[in-house]
């Protein structure tokens, strides 16, 4: 083995308000509860698993939008529950955080289709019924399905996108960190005055893209601003990270590609003012294990056959923007024409790998875009989270639903043990907020984040 780096590893459970994530079909897995997702004792559960395993998280993705370009149509999204149907995650996490007192919980909202004081609000609402245990994980959102059903008639070209966010986590910054002081708060029975007018602002915004006059709801929240997540890959994606983001999310990357993605984050990062070091980035990571690795093989092999390729192929024809069901459409350049997610091709491109590969993702296995990919004993599994950790640079693993709930309890009662033995894993949690948690320091926004300038000192 390589030398590892004694860095503690971060473990999140991913998930999303649906049957159907990640690896299409395995909702019809002998044992998976997934079907329950619109019971709320489900979710409780979830949550109850992950903190008995001292996971730093239960991240939730979301779509507001179905997968439609597989044969022109959303048949296959609808037939094969393509992350469909899917629920709000933001109404499961009050319940989550009631049965728990460490876990924390990662939200994904498009910040396309509301407004920054909306979202502002709703983020600090939830910072506020979670103690502290809240993070955003912000996106631009990628399918015309999703603007249509908002009134437009297709989705923004990719790099607008992201300008729009730059000029929208301007304002939400400011309505976290600048609308209220320190101390507006004082709850003075004696006077029935609640908060000092003196000491609560408007903030006045006038933009290319947003325009606002008006305070902030709600009052300071433990974090203001909640820990913020991102998971663009895409050049425009990687800027926009480099500025805003406290843990990225990767994916679909091999080690070495994933090392050099991290090193220009964390360059780029540098270059505008940030530390770097305040920076986490956490790789998807589907674990399959078992006492041994016969039986973890074999359990392999049980999920394998309950794996849709069909709705493998419809969930990535989405994500992507190309119609998997056909020849794939190029442009003179030889990129393909699509304005989904980019970085989705981006790698296959630059390795110069032929785009006929996407085809070969429909099988339960480390395809593109599911580099890591773990089967194994908990010592087998660990070795491999080490190497990623030593030879990739990243900080911790995003963990892909493999038959759930069992693939967490999984986890949690053998590999969690195994890595605990190695000193890279916690015994316990540690108190405080989301970002003390992760960084150490408080729960306000580091201090060289672009949010940090909006605080009124």
């Amino acid at each position: 083995m390589t030398q590892q780096r004694k860095t503690e590893i971060s473990i999140n459970a991913f998930y999303a308000n649906t049957p159907g994530q990640s690896w299409m079909g395995l909702w019809s897995w002998p044992g998976s509860k997934a079907c329950q997702y619109t019971d709320l004792a489900y979710w409780t559960q979830v949550a109850e698993i992950a903190e008995r395993g001292l996971f730093d998280s239960v991240f939730f993705a979301d779509t507001t939008g179905v997968h439609d370009i597989y044969e022109g149509s959303s048949r296959a999204t609808i037939e094969r529950a393509i992350m469909f149907p899917m629920n709000d995650p933001l109404m499961l996490i009050p319940a989550m955080a009631l049965v728990t007192r460490d876990l924390s919980f990662g939200v994904t909202s498009n910040l396309i289709y509301e407004s920054p004081a909306t979202l502002a609000r709703r983020f600090s609402t939830l910072d506020h019924l979670t103690k502290g245990r809240i993070s955003w994980n912000v996106v631009t959102g990628f399918q015309d399905s999703a603007a249509r059903s908002q009134g437009l008639d297709k989705q923004r070209d990719h790099d607008d996108r992201y300008d729009v966010a730059d000029e929208y986590m301007e304002v939400v910054y400011k309505l976290w960190e600048a609308s209220w002081d320190d101390g507006a708060v004082i709850r003075d029975v004696a006077t029935r005055t609640y908060a000092r007018a003196d000491r609560v602002h408007e903030i006045n915004h006038e933009g290319k893209h947003f325009r606002m006059k008006g305070i902030h709801m709600s009052e300071p929240s433990p974090q203001r601003t909640p820990v913020l997540f991102q998971a663009g890959g895409s050049q425009r994606g990687r800027i926009f990270a480099a500025r805003h983001a406290e843990c990225v999310f990767l994916s679909g990357l091999p080690k070495q590609a994933t090392a050099e993605r991290v090193q220009e984050i964390r360059e780029r990062a540098k270059a505008q003012g940030r530390d770097p070091s305040q920076i986490k980035f956490i790789v998807m990571a589907t674990v399959v294990t078992a006492p041994t690795e016969a039986e973890a093989r074999d359990k392999y092999e049980s999920l394998s056959r309950h794996v849709n390729a069909e709705g493998m192929l419809a969930l990535y024809s989405g994500m992507s923007g190309i119609d998997l069901s056909k020849e794939i459409a190029q442009t003179a350049g030889g990129k393909p024409v699509s304005n989904g997610i980019n970085s989705l091709m981006e790698h296959m491109l630059k390795e110069g790998k032929s785009l006929e590969r996407l085809r070969n993702i429909a099988q339960f296995g480390g395809q593109v875009g599911r580099s890591c990919f773990l089967v194994g004993s908990p010592t087998q599994v660990a070795d491999e989270m080490e190497s990623w950790m030593a030879e990739a640079g990243v900080d911790g693993f995003n963990l892909q639903r493999a038959g759930e709930p069992q693939h967490l309890a999984d986890f949690v009662d053998l590999v969690v043990p195994e890595l605990q033995n190695r000193g890279i894993y916690k015994q316990a949690y540690r108190p405080g907020s989301f970002r003390q948690k992760l960084f150490g320091g408080g729960d306000a926004i580091h201090a060289s984040h672009p949010a940090a300038q909006y605080k009124r000192r």
